[in-house]
């Protein structure tokens, strides 16, 4: 369902501007400061609103805002190498938010609303992004943001004023929103129902497999060249400008550190901590049945799968101040490691529960807790410094490559040679000063892009910006079957391995089908009984692949055969189970106000539909195509978008 506020408010000047994303008004398609123009009147509007107009500036600042977090979404490494068709339609797209966002502030001045200057100094005051290390409002660090965007006091004050009064209007009809009791009861007994099954995993490496002949191993060869290619690598240089490379070089006065340090004096100074298992019964006779069997020796798994009808939880590292009743928190904290407690009645019910671990309580002094700090501060300017830098080192790769970037940028630099996996010819992973999607995006620009080409700075997630160039290509190869003779003989043993565990999960399968399921069909000690699955969650033991498949059999009994890397499972749906919500009170509730949400973004939307028929917003078409094609190139040609 769509979420009006999220993108009209969220997305807006106060999400884009405030929120950690000023370095987007200072680069991009070369539009200059996109935000030092707001309010004036310019030729090149793409939109009226009623009195109020949206320029080409601000509607080109929020496509290139956009254009990373949709490459994001589909999985590519920058925004580039979005299709044309895909780019055009998320630019339609901001522009109608930009148009919704005008509405909102247009309808709530004719209905008259009028924000108190008190309440307008209190949500500039609360903006996380004007507040200092010690969590107050920073005069200073407040006159330094509006210089960074460009904007007088004035005119941010302004915007906060029209934004609380936008919300005034729309908040009222979310919060009037409230989700029947019978879709969150229809809600509920999907969410909440579990499944359990009896599996049996035939493991590819118990199977045994012959030595294969000569002739075996060469018609397997010729058969899968592509086990037997050496990997494509690439010599490239690589500069990367983050946070985290800007962070490496700050230095932060030792006043700030210590300021910061009492202010996370409940992070420094840990009180004691619990681990603790709990289940939560409807009445005593239930309880005391749980109690019963977890004297008797059963697992936390096994009690899970028997307390039907019960709330069963683990709580790990838990604060005594954490737990929602302070009944049952004081009995956890006083009970003994690894002795059974309970049951016991409680405001939440009937309890019964084991603690398994506690760590006492911890001081980290400012000593030790120096560098952390040091990064928590380095790290959050960093974030502000991107966008300052990263023009300078555009103009830095722009004037001598990668080969001449200045040491005060804050940039890392690296080079050598790798493969698509990134990993160097010893096997290492290859030193990429950047983690996670921002080192995959690098690796796919390494290996996408064309052997000499100029170096282009490209943004990637996380505000990470880096440019590369590829000096050497050196193409994968097929090895010859003599030098790898024992390889191909190693991969005919696998795949022989395979087959078998194949045949003999078939043959499973099969049997389960015809005698009602693995129990019956299987050594009693292969077969492993499940605890209750729940949509969505890992449980040891159960591939996900087949735990999502569990969901999907028709019925208790039904039989069903997956493949896994490691071997195949053969399992049987053994169980369904439908708790009552009246025992999973907190369940019900979050389903409830996510229910309730959604309904609230409908009505939103459907408003927001109606003033747009009201004011009936006038659009430049050809201000529009022009921005278009800055999108996608003239006559929708590919463009580029960094």
């Amino acid at each position: 369902m769509i979420s009006f506020l999220r993108h009209a408010f969220v997305d807006s000047w106060l999400g884009r501007v405030i929120a950690g994303l000023l370095f987007l008004a200072f680069v991009g398609w070369g539009v200059g400061d996109v935000l030092s123009n707001m309010g004036s009147e310019r030729a090149d509007v793409v939109a009226h609103v009623g009195p109020n107009t949206i320029t080409t500036d601000a509607f080109m600042g929020a496509v290139q805002s956009e254009m990373p977090q949709v490459a994001r979404q589909m999985g590519l490494a920058d925004a580039s190498q979005i299709p044309v068709a895909t780019r055009r339609e998320a630019a339609r797209q901001v522009l109608q938010r930009l148009v919704m966002q005008s509405e909102v502030a247009l309808s709530a001045d004719r209905h008259g609303l009028i924000v108190p200057d008190d309440v307008l100094r209190d949500e500039v005051f609360g903006l996380r992004d004007f507040k200092g290390p010690d969590g107050r409002f920073d005069r200073k660090l407040f006159d330094t943001r509006l210089r960074q965007i460009g904007m007088t006091e004035g005119r941010l004050l302004d915007l906060v004023r029209t934004d609380i009064a936008s919300r005034a209007l729309m908040e009222p009809i979310r919060n009037s929103a409230r989700a029947p009791e019978t879709m969150v009861r229809r809600a509920f007994d999907f969410d909440a129902q579990t499944r359990t099954l009896d599996l049996v995993r035939i493991a590819i490496g118990d199977q045994s497999a012959p030595t294969p002949d000569p002739a075996q191993q060469r018609r397997f060869y010729d058969n899968h060249p592509w086990l037997f290619q050496t990997p494509e690598y690439r010599h490239a240089r690589i500069v990367v400008l983050s946070p985290e490379t800007i962070a490496r070089s700050m230095e932060v006065p030792e006043e700030e550190l210590h300021r910061l340090y009492d202010a996370q004096q409940a992070k420094y100074h840990l009180p004691e901590t619990r681990t603790v298992q709990i289940v939560t019964a409807p009445d005593e006779a239930s309880a005391r049945t749980v109690a019963a069997q977890w004297q008797a020796g059963a697992t936390w798994a096994q009690v899970q799968a028997a307390a039907k009808g019960s709330a069963s939880v683990q709580m790990d590292g838990v604060r005594a101040a954490s737990i929602p009743s302070p009944a049952l928190s004081k009995l956890v904290f006083a009970a003994p490691v690894d002795s059974l407690q309970g049951p016991t009645q409680t405001d939440t019910g009937w309890v019964v529960f084991k603690v398994t671990q506690v760590l006492p309580p911890h001081d980290t002094d400012f000593a030790a807790a120096r560098q952390e700090l040091h990064d928590q501060i380095a790290q959050a300017r960093a974030g502000e410094q991107v966008g300052v830098r990263v023009q300078q080192l555009q103009d830095a790769i722009a004037g001598g490559g990668l080969d001449r970037i200045p040491d005060t940028l804050g940039a890392s630099a690296t080079g050598g040679t790798l493969d698509a996996q990134g990993r160097t010819q010893s096997g290492d992973a290859a030193p990429i000063p950047a983690s996670g999607e921002a080192r995959l995006a690098i690796l796919a620009r390494i290996f996408s892009q064309a052997k000499g080409a100029n170096p282009t700075l490209v943004q990637g997630p996380d505000q990470t910006w880096y440019a590369v160039s590829v000096d050497s290509v050196t193409p994968g190869q097929i090895q010859a079957f003599s030098a790898i003779s024992d390889q191909a003989a190693a991969a005919w043993q696998d795949e022989a391995r395979r087959h078998a565990a194949n045949v003999q999960a078939t043959d499973l399968y099969l049997a389960a089908k015809t005698k009602g399921g693995v129990a019956l069909s299987a050594p009693a000690a292969q077969v492993v009984h499940s605890p209750p699955l729940v949509r969505g969650r890992q449980t040891t033991g159960v591939p996900d692949s087949l735990a999502q498949l569990a969901f999907r059999i028709g019925a208790i009994g039904q039989s069903v055969m997956v493949e896994e890397p490691d071997g195949f499972y053969v399992a049987t749906l053994t169980a369904i189970t439908r708790p009552d919500p009246s025992t999973q009170p907190m369940q019900v509730g979050r389903i409830r106000t996510g229910l309730s949400q959604s309904i609230a973004e409908d009505i939103e939307m459907s408003y927001a539909m109606a003033l747009q028929n009201d004011v009936k917003p006038k659009t430049n078409m050809s201000a529009v195509q022009s921005v278009l094609s800055s999108v996608t190139g003239p006559d929708g040609a590919e463009g580029t978008v960094r």
